[in-house]
């Protein structure tokens, strides 16, 4: 586990989103882990994303961008090269999923303006369900020189007339650059536990005190044989996570594939093979907490399985850089060189420019721990940094 704390039902804090679930449970039973998850974090009343600006200081984490201006300044430079790669073409959706408070967007547009026509050819996308952060965002990007449209998922699925599904890929049909940091560990996964042979579902169900418990399924969980690492036999009480197959984001680059030239970076915590183990974890006002502590008010997040995106990505049609450390792909963007300009240019923010910069490529720490996977259209070459 990355946090390796305790149960303790004393600890527990009665949220509004855990009395709701104990509720639930009460009424319909155990729910997974990928239901927890999801309740957790996107529930419409009391979901952590759809009602906390969590991000900063005041909130309860900090990611890159807010560590560093190099970090979503190098992003920008990414974008514009990548741009140059397409043909230059007079329009170009940019996507974010996860936005944030807008920083690294702010960041990105500001260095990309060095590239003539970059900024002019850029439409502005951000994915952000969180009203508060999309009040945020406005703010940040007042001077960015883009009007944002805002959007609540890359696929939308409609319900047509004759009662079946359809999807629709919300932004225009156009040359795209899509840019995710951070977002791809907060996806909803299943964990399953070996016992006696079978792989049976990890639920969150109450224990006889009423009081949120993890537990498992009594029944054999689907789906589980072909996305379970076999290079080495399991042990009971093996807990292996799996992931959805990430369709919702290779499904509309591919569709725009088809027709135009996609590139997508994604920058997040994780590994690049199967691992076993529960890495489910909790932050609140930046201290680790259990998982099931506060429901709806804490930020929940789990390792990235790069080698599981890079598998969807392939099955989709579109080619895949990487993934390398984040060390390694910030240092092939030349952040060093970047930062040493940046520190002659404001030498009274040398001491805190190198710090940042310092911790963004430290290893063993976030140089490390993170990782950059690239994913293209076929036709374009390799991306920066891979």
């Amino acid at each position: 586990m990355l946090t390796d704390l305790p149960y303790d039902p004393e600890a527990r804090r009665e949220t509004p989103l855990a009395m709701k679930l104990k509720e639930r449970i009460r009424r319909e039973g155990p729910i997974s882990v990928a239901e927890y998850m999801t309740a957790c974090l996107q529930d419409p009343e009391h979901g952590y994303y759809r009602t906390k600006a969590a991000i900063g200081a005041k909130g309860d984490f900090i990611t890159a961008p807010e560590i560093s201006q190099v970090f979503g300044e190098l992003i920008g430079l990414w974008c514009a090269v990548v741009w140059h790669q397409m043909g230059s073409p007079p329009r170009v959706n940019l996507v974010e999923l996860g936005p944030g408070c807008g920083t690294l967007m702010r960041d990105a547009l500001r260095a990309a303006k060095v590239v003539p026509g970059f900024s002019n050819a850029i439409e502005l996308h951000l994915v952000e369900t969180n009203a508060a952060l999309r009040n945020a965002q406005t703010i940040t990007l007042t001077t960015a020189g883009c009007e944002p449209r805002w959007i609540e998922a890359l696929l939308a699925v409609e319900e047509a007339t004759t009662g079946s599904f359809t999807t629709r890929v919300d932004i225009p049909k156009a040359p795209t650059l899509l840019i995710a940091n951070e977002l791809m560990d907060t996806r909803p996964l299943r964990q399953v536990v070996r016992n006696n042979g079978l792989w049976l579902e990890r639920t969150v169900t109450l224990d006889d005190r009423g009081e949120l418990t993890f537990g498992c399924s009594s029944r054999s969980a689907h789906g589980v044989g072909g996305q379970v690492d076999q290079s080495r036999p399991p042990a009971d009480a093996d807990i292996v996570e799996l992931t959805d197959g990430f369709g919702d984001v290779t499904v509309p680059l591919a569709e725009i594939a088809a027709e135009y030239p996609v590139a997508a970076l994604f920058i997040d915590y994780g590994y690049v093979a199967q691992a076993t183990g529960d890495t489910l974890q909790a932050v609140r006002f930046h201290k680790a907490e259990h998982p099931l502590t506060s429901p709806g008010e804490a930020d929940l997040s789990a390792l990235v399985d790069f080698k599981a995106i890079a598998e969807a990505v392939v099955k989709s049609g579109l080619a895949v850089d990487g993934p390398v450390t984040q060390a390694e792909f910030l240092g092939s963007l030349g952040i060093m060189e970047r930062a040493s300009k940046l520190m002659s240019a404001n030498p009274a923010k040398a001491a805190e420019i190198e710090m940042g910069v310092a911790r963004l490529m430290a290893v063993p720490g976030m140089g490390s721990r993170f990782n950059a996977i690239g994913v293209r259209s076929r036709c374009l070459p390799p991306l920066p940094g891979f």
